[in-house]
């Protein structure tokens, strides 16, 4: 059930109270959504502002072939879709980067953890103590 400001009420598929479910907790953490068609075919000025890049770091994607495209003329056309799922990709790799180099750090001692205190304490460097 939504309940707009004047008290109205709309009854809502489940999946459709999922997704502006969703759109609210992201909005609510500070970041944007874009909603539109999954078939909508994006400039690759629009592809670069979806991914937060430059418009030639996106073409240099393209031609890597990270990302599918069209060239039916002489424009390249990419497909929404296509956006999202290489941008999901991409926050996979980097969160699975960042993990690594944490249980790396830890390992190693580079971040020894005093028990007591609520400082953390960069371990000595080798060599020099």
């Amino acid at each position: 059930m939504l309940v707009a400001g004047d008290g109205s009420r709309i009854e809502l598929p489940d999946e459709l109270f999922a997704v502006l479910r969703d759109v609210a907790t992201t909005l609510s953490q500070g970041f944007a959504v874009n909603v539109g068609p999954q078939l909508t075919t994006l400039t690759t000025s629009q592809a670069a502002e979806v991914l937060g890049i430059s418009r030639p770091t996106l073409v240099r994607l393209l031609e890597q072939g990270e990302i599918p495209f069209d060239k039916p003329g002489r424009h390249r056309q990419v497909r929404l879709v296509d956006v999202l799922a290489y941008q999901e990709s991409a926050r996979r790799v980097r969160s699975a980067g960042l993990d690594e180099m944490v249980r790396n750090s830890e390992e190693s001692g580079v971040y020894d953890i005093d028990e007591g205190a609520t400082t953390i304490r960069s371990a000595p460097e080798q060599g020099h103590e």
